[in-house]
């Protein structure tokens, strides 16, 4: 009988693929680890305990048959492992080096509730398809019979990718539309390359220009082409835009020279890094060298950009949150990287005020404590009136997380049915709006969320945007039979 490859998490320490020394990795934007040697991914799989209700697949958003791949990998079985991941998931490596496992498959892995430590997920999944692409087992995308409808996607990040990709599958003429000069949206310009090194994303978006759908980039709705006219132009039209609005600091002096968007700054990082050219980067705006730099927010966007301010050279580094880090909403493992690399958190403080003549030079920042849990169960922050203090800052960045655009005034569309927090509104059983034949899915439905969610809405929206148009289209010959008689 063949030795048995799983349950080995007893006898075997879970192991991470080796980081570089933070010195060393503070210096770049390459991620900050390499991928598992083909051994220790085999070894680190068969950690999993193929438990009886898969929690770590319970918790996943797209629930992808995790302990299944996991043996696969752990028998050396590794192209079929990819072929499992690859069923769920439209960018499994992709997931694999930006999901929050900690908070998702690995955080409620049954070996970690028994002090084991979790089976290393996300590093595996990453080592299947990155394997993938080197070996040549990642298919083209292939559409399906050509069923004479196309679709509109407007925003080209994980949402309407997904969605994209599955609906030109299915033989439709797909067409999207974004506002920047390269697709992938966030995926491209809103995550450091140290988390998520850009050809990993151009590889993904390559292959979906390669299947015949059609990128319009560097084009704005309502600029370009009003909402109706793209409605005009496609059967359907998806709206996957995601929330890019920043949300605001009330404060005095939030408008000085120096304070600035988490997004406006990280899109300027990534630029810089494709070779672009980028004034306000090489005038010093959105570069962080030599400066002290004030990070506002708890979230994955305020660690993004603290690591990102410590890559580029700042003279310091401070992270405020109104919380204390058991309450942080990022990932506890971007909070460890950020310290490693020379971050330092201010726990329970927020800015009061922002001092400076034109031009920023301190943070007047007021210490918070906790207090009643919230709705949601979370301790809410009050003022400690008692606490005060100023931290200097030549630049400060505002990461509170983000909010819908006013989409019916930027699209044109008034008619658009939004939320009170200026989502589109949508049928929770069809995924479309109040306009027919016009659908929404991701972070411009939910709100700001992950990236892992996204995919799932994108996979879940072209299954309702695909009955719809086989309604429309069965619908067709009948409409024109009454017309002719």
């Amino acid at each position: 009988m063949a030795q048995e490859v799983m349950l080995k998490f007893v006898d075997r320490a879970q192991a991470f693929p080796a980081k570089r020394e933070a010195p060393l990795r503070a210096r770049d934007f390459r991620e900050i680890a390499d991928k598992y040697a083909p051994q220790a991914a085999q070894d680190q799989a068969g950690r999993c305990s193929q438990c009886g209700v898969p929690y770590c697949s319970v918790h996943c958003p797209l629930h992808n048959h995790i302990p299944d791949w996991l043996r696969l990998t752990a028998e050396g079985r590794l192209r079929e492992a990819y072929e499992l991941s690859n069923a769920t998931s439209t960018m499994p490596e992709i997931c694999g080096r930006i999901c929050p496992q900690d908070r998702l498959c690995e955080g409620n892995c049954v070996i970690e509730f028994s002090d084991h430590g979790s089976v290393t997920i996300g590093s595996v999944e990453k080592y299947i398809t990155d394997t993938a692409w080197a070996e040549g087992w990642v298919e083209p995308l292939v559409p399906g019979p050509d069923r004479g409808q196309s679709v509109g996607v407007i925003g080209a990040g994980p949402a309407g990718l997904t969605a994209a990709e599955y609906l030109r599958r299915l033989g439709y003429d797909v067409h999207v539309y974004d506002r920047h000069d390269r697709p992938g949206g966030l995926l491209t310009y809103g995550i450091p390359g140290f988390k998520l090194e850009k050809p990993v994303v151009m590889r993904r978006t390559d292959r979906l220009a390669d299947g015949g759908i059609v990128f319009h980039q560097g084009f704005e709705v309502g600029r370009d082409a009003t909402l109706d006219a793209l409605r005009d132009r496609h059967d359907a039209i998806l709206i996957a835009t995601g929330v890019y609005r920043a949300r605001a600091i009330k404060a005095p002096g939030v408008g000085a020279d120096g304070v600035i968007e988490a997004l406006d700054y990280l899109i300027a990082s990534n630029r810089k890094s494709f070779g672009d050219a980028v004034p306000a980067f090489d005038d010093g705006r959105l570069n962080a060298a030599g400066k002290n730099v004030v990070v506002i927010g708890g979230g994955d966007t305020a660690m993004d950009c603290v690591r990102t301010a410590i890559r580029q050279g700042a003279a310091s580094v401070k992270c405020l949150y109104r919380r204390d880090r058991a309450n942080m909403p990022g990932s506890q493992r971007e909070v460890a990287n950020a310290e490693e690399e020379g971050v330092e958190f201010v726990w329970l403080s927020a800015p009061e005020a922002f001092d400076g003549s034109g031009h920023v030079t301190a943070v007047k920042v007021v210490g918070m404590r906790l207090g009643a849990p919230d709705a949601s169960g979370r301790r809410a922050p009050e003022v400690d009136p008692d606490a005060k203090f100023g931290i200097p800052a030549d630049m400060v960045i505002k990461a509170l997380g983000f909010d819908a655009e006013d989409l019916p005034v930027l699209f044109d569309a008034p008619d658009l049915g939004v939320t009170r927090w200026g989502t589109v509104r949508t049928d929770a059983r069809t995924m479309m709006s109040n306009l027919d034949g016009v659908f929404a899915a991701g972070d411009i439905v939910k709100g700001a969320s992950l990236v892992v969610q996204a995919i799932r809405d994108g996979r879940d929206v072209s299954e309702r945007m695909h009955a719809w148009l086989a309604a429309q289209r069965a619908a067709a010959p009948v409409a024109r039979e009454r017309e002719s008689a």
